[in-house]
């Protein structure tokens, strides 16, 4: 588990919430990992209080997965919550990268909404000039003359 370490007043005389954190590579998770009490298996535990910020989430994330500290490396957060029947739900909430500053970087659990139960899903996507190698490693074929194109597959 890893404690949220910003201090603010309000921080001292409230109790901080657990955030259950799930990380996955390139792309979220599917809707089908969370259903029926299961969860996936690469959890992250942050106790932290609902002013805590995406960026500071980004932080503390990076500590546990230090591969993701790479400069240009972008977290995708989503808050992942049960219906009424108990599907779950995904809701894209803000995105932040390493080494730069954006409009998401300050929103806060509690201004994207996030209630005590929802987990966390993020995407961790490597750097674009490391995507741009990956798309580049891409199979070729002739096409009728006209040069390459990347296969449709």
């Amino acid at each position: 588990a890893v404690v949220s370490t910003q201090s603010t007043g309000d921080r001292e005389k409230t109790c901080p919430l657990l955030l259950r954190v799930f990380v996955n590579e390139r792309q979220h998770h599917l809707p089908e990992a969370y259903h029926r009490g299961r969860v996936p298996p690469n959890e992250l535990q942050i106790y932290t209080w609902k002013d805590a910020s995406l960026k500071e989430l980004t932080n503390l994330i990076k500590d546990v997965h230090p591969q993701a500290s790479e400069k240009g490396t972008m977290f995708n957060f989503a808050l992942s919550f049960p219906d009424r029947k108990g599907m779950f739900h995904f809701k894209e909430v803000g995105t932040t990268s390493v080494g730069h500053t954006g409009p998401d970087d300050k929103l806060t659990l509690q201004t994207v909404r996030l209630e005590i139960g929802d987990y966390m899903d993020v995407a961790i996507r490597p750097p674009p000039e490391d995507r741009l190698k990956e798309r580049r490693n891409v199979p070729m074929r002739r096409d009728s003359g006209r040069g390459f194109r990347p296969r449709p597959y």
